[in-house]
């Protein structure tokens, strides 16, 4: 690679669309995955490519990013370009206020890229479940002499009403930005595919600057770099997207294809999670070559209890982290996070658990996400009956229950008993 690059990565979004998991937690502390949490994945990317200059801007119910961060996330080392560090809103604008979009964000920490002095700076979304080498980024931004490089993945062209797209020339230069729109261009050669934007971008320092600060200064600027930054430079800057596919991780089998998910909805995030119980996921977490790194807990393993009729500890088509117990219970379909305890003749299918659940005796629970904590009283069904359930939790128009962490035991037995 041989620049130096500054790694900033934008943690700051509401998340709303994940409502009830984002009520008391930023949306990139949302855990998936049974033992990670979504930031993770963008993290480890950085790390795994020897990006080691790490700033991670945060904003919005911060206190649940800070602590992962904290708890996993802090360097040893004694180097000064080995550091990860978050940066809550300095409130730098003229009017003192939190980050007004994506630029913003970045132009009122323009004093800790002037500090790290890069060559480049990679801004990176905390939103997607991916893994990406971006060495394989930065390398085609140098060797296009590029100034500004769009992370790019190839979508069906039916879904460009739901992405920003980005047009391009055969050579991969871009010359323009479609928001939303159903007759966007099409990827040369490709009629039937976009290029959706990834929300990754690789900056030369100065360019950078330069214009965050122009736009600080624009009236009605909503100050973001999909909205007004980028399409601004079409035409003055040397400005390339890089297409996702061919990105390639090490250790991963010849002829797999890179993974890009956006985890923005309950029915993203639930099917996201269910992706890893396949036989080959498209998502491999277990390559060795590319870890996805996160806190390490000190649970005792998974443990599986009786083997009688109707009352046999069985996972099936599963994921079950450290420190569950199936204590006589079924699982199918399903992801367990740390610390889940199943009870004798309950069945859990097609459902992300997290943390510290707990499911009583001959319960059943289907379709359903439960938030950390959840007890599900013996007896209890969620998943069957979705009018009695919109009454006490959140349900997706498709139908996958919400049961959120604040929700008491006595609230579930009443519904369902």
């Amino acid at each position: 690679m041989h620049l130096r690059v500054l790694g900033i990565i934008l943690a700051g979004g509401k998340g709303t669309r994940l409502y009830p998991l984002t009520k008391e937690r930023a949306k990139p502390a949302v855990p998936f995955g049974g033992k990670y949490r979504i930031i993770d994945f963008v993290l480890s990317n950085f790390v795994n490519s020897g990006i080691y200059s790490l700033y991670v801007l945060i904003q919005f119910k911060s206190q649940s990013l800070l602590q992962h961060l904290s708890e996993g996330w802090q360097f040893g080392g004694i180097l000064k370009n080995q550091f990860i560090i978050p940066v809550p809103a300095q409130m730098r604008s003229a009017n003192e206020s939190w980050y007004q979009g994506t630029a913003d964000a970045i132009y009122q920490n323009i004093n800790l890229i002037e500090q790290t002095d890069p060559e480049v700076v990679a801004i990176f979304g905390a939103d997607h479940i991916y893994r990406m080498d971006i060495a394989s980024m930065i390398e085609f931004h140098k060797v296009r002499e590029a100034q500004v490089t769009v992370a790019a993945i190839p979508v069906d062209r039916r879904y460009a009403v739901e992405f920003g797209v980005i047009e391009t020339a055969p050579d991969g230069r871009i010359i323009g930005f479609h928001e939303k729109r159903a007759d966007a261009p099409h990827i040369p050669g490709q009629p039937d595919k976009v290029f959706a934007s990834m929300g990754n971008y690789i900056f030369d320092t100065r360019l950078l600057i330069n214009e965050v600060c122009a736009d600080a200064a624009a009236v009605g600027s909503s100050h973001d770099f999909g909205r007004d930054i980028l399409p601004s430079l079409v035409g003055r800057s040397a400005m390339f997207a890089y297409d996702f596919t061919t990105n390639r991780i090490p250790g991963d089998p010849l002829g797999v294809q890179p993974y890009w998910r956006d985890v923005g909805t309950i029915d993203a995030y639930f099917e996201a999670n269910l992706d890893l119980r396949a036989v080959t996921p498209a998502l491999n977490l277990f390559n060795k070559k590319w870890p996805v790194r996160t806190v390490g807990y000190p649970d005792p393993p998974a443990k599986f209890t009786f083997d009688d009729e109707n009352r046999r500890g069985q996972a099936i088509d599963s994921i079950v982290s450290g420190g569950c117990i199936l204590s006589g219970g079924m699982v199918r379909n399903s992801v367990l996070s740390r610390g889940v305890r199943v009870h004798s003749g309950a069945v859990v299918d097609q459902c992300v658990i997290l943390d510290n659940c707990d499911i009583g005796r001959r319960a059943k629970v289907r379709r359903a996400i439960l938030d950390k904590n959840v007890r599900i009283p013996e007896d209890a069904q969620i998943g069957f009956d979705l009018e009695a359930d919109r009454r006490r939790h959140h349900v997706t128009e498709s139908g996958i229950v919400v049961v959120a962490g604040e929700r008491s035991q006595v609230e579930v037995a009443t519904l369902h008993t």
